[in-house]
């Protein structure tokens, strides 16, 4: 696409399929150095989508809610940086000493094969512990989460119910 400038520079209309017509504007010029495109404003969400999100930011907030985050990260960090330091480990023995690696343990059988199959392993034996983990230290904190949630919502709806039922009859 060739650089186009002079009057006609802001009426150019680029003719690429990746280009997004609603992402465009954003640090673009017209002809005279001002905004080629006001940005919009993001429409106010419903007075329903206002309670909702109300709702799971006070449970983003809760201690419950932390409680169960701090557990999730107190299993995957710690499983995350072992599990990648035994595979750069087996990365770095391999290209670094593959005399080490080359070394025969039972026939055929060498100590890189070994790792290898140790990494397979390592994956089994971590996504056992994680399902573990899980059923025994958050799954029940984040079901009596979501029942909480779940009532929390159920109340906020026969709260606007009742509310419509009542303009309705004074509106009588």
């Amino acid at each position: 696409m060739e650089k186009q400038e002079g009057r006609d520079a802001a009426g150019l209309r680029i003719e690429d399929p990746w280009y997004d017509a609603l992402a465009s504007g954003w640090g673009e010029l017209d002809g005279t150095g001002a905004a080629a495109y006001a940005l919009v404003p993001p429409p106010e969400p419903s007075p329903a989508a206002r309670g909702t999100r109300d709702i799971y930011l006070e449970v983003h907030r809760s201690a419950a809610f932390q409680e169960v985050r701090a557990r999730y990260r107190m299993f995957v960090v710690p499983a995350t940086l072992v599990f990648l330091l035994w595979y750069l480990a087996y990365v770095v023995a391999a290209t670094v000493a593959p005399g080490l690696m080359a070394r025969p343990v039972a026939g055929a059988v060498n100590v890189a094969m070994l790792a290898g199959l140790g990494q397979f392993l390592t994956t089994f034996l971590l996504t056992w512990a994680y399902a573990r983990h899980a059923r025994l230290r958050r799954d029940r904190a984040a079901l009596e989460l979501r029942w909480s949630v779940f009532d929390q919502e159920r109340t906020r709806e026969r709260a606007q119910g009742l509310s419509r039922e009542a303009a309705r009859g004074s509106g009588r």
